[in-house]
């Protein structure tokens, strides 16, 4: 795939808004270009992440382990969203299976390449930081909603 295209899957992606074509083309300038096939898994849950995927073709499936080892399906992903973001900022762990479910296409962005990002531009660490923490709080009041529906 070529740069400028990178660019603009980069560009399609929220937690990227307001970053200008410079920063975007340097995020793909180092994001890795990945074609994975239907049925292999990503990452696991529990696995230490270090790095987000971007979909840029295809779909992902989200799964939880539950008790008894148990899998649920817990959502997709399908192009312009991004996973594991939070590994961009901060030592993680992955919280779900992710398998490949259609044939697809990945941007990869390590945390290493991200932070080089911010420290060149720091005004843009602000506005990520903001993005970031709201989608944490969507995501927790999510948690705490669907909460009852796992202690059952």
């Amino acid at each position: 795939m070529a740069l400028d295209d990178d660019v603009r899957i980069l560009s399609g992606v929220g937690l990227f808004d307001g970053l200008t074509q410079e920063q975007l083309r340097l995020l793909a300038f180092g994001a890795e270009n990945m074609r994975i096939p239907a049925g292999r898994i990503l990452y696991r849950e529990g696995d230490q992440a270090d790095s987000a995927f971007i979909v840029v073709s295809g779909r992902i499936e989200l799964f939880r382990e539950i008790e008894g080892g148990e899998r649920i399906s817990v959502g997709t992903a399908g192009p312009d969203t991004i996973l594991g973001e939070l590994a961009l900022i901060a030592d993680s762990n992955r919280l779900t299976d992710a398998v490949v479910a259609d044939d697809s296409e990945l941007l990869r962005l390590s945390r290493s390449l991200f932070r080089r990002i911010l420290e060149e531009f720091p005004e843009v660490a602000v506005t990520l930081y903001e993005r970031i923490a709201a989608e944490l709080q969507r995501l927790v009041s999510d948690i705490e909603r669907l909460g009852p529906k796992f202690g059952e």
